[in-house]
């Protein structure tokens, strides 16, 4: 018997990877994903390699990833990629705590964030 197949999540021609432990708010992740919704994968990957953002370095490796798992587990055409989606929301937060003056402490919040690609092979028209 064994245990039923896990559905699909994106359509035939998608693929996905999500980074689930990103260091950073999701606020500076999602000025990150801005740049590269819609474009083309290799337009995104140079936009992601030569981007002044420390964010720009984690969201190139998802990408990376999404492209490789469209490549090996799908079958789908590498030139032919769009960025279709790529969503941030927020992950874990760890609080630290900082001393302060006159024996006062200070809560330090140390966000995560996650990010969802979706890469879509698109038909030339």
């Amino acid at each position: 018997m064994g245990q039923a197949k896990n559905p699909r999540r994106v359509a035939e021609n998608e693929a996905l990877a999500v980074g689930t432990m990103i260091r950073g708010s999701a606020q500076k992740l999602n000025l990150v994903a801005q740049m590269i919704r819609g474009k083309k994968a290799e337009e995104a990957l140079n936009i992601l390699s030569f981007s002044p953002k420390a964010m720009a370095v984690d969201a190139r490796k998802v990408l990376a990833s999404a492209i490789a798992n469209a490549e090996n587990n799908h079958n789908l055409d590498v030139d032919s990629l769009v960025v279709a989606e790529a969503s941030v929301g927020k992950s874990i937060t760890m609080k630290r705590f900082a001393a302060r003056a006159r024996g006062r402490g200070t809560r330090i919040v140390k966000p995560f964030s996650r990010l969802r690609i979706v890469v879509r092979e698109q038909q030339e028209a």
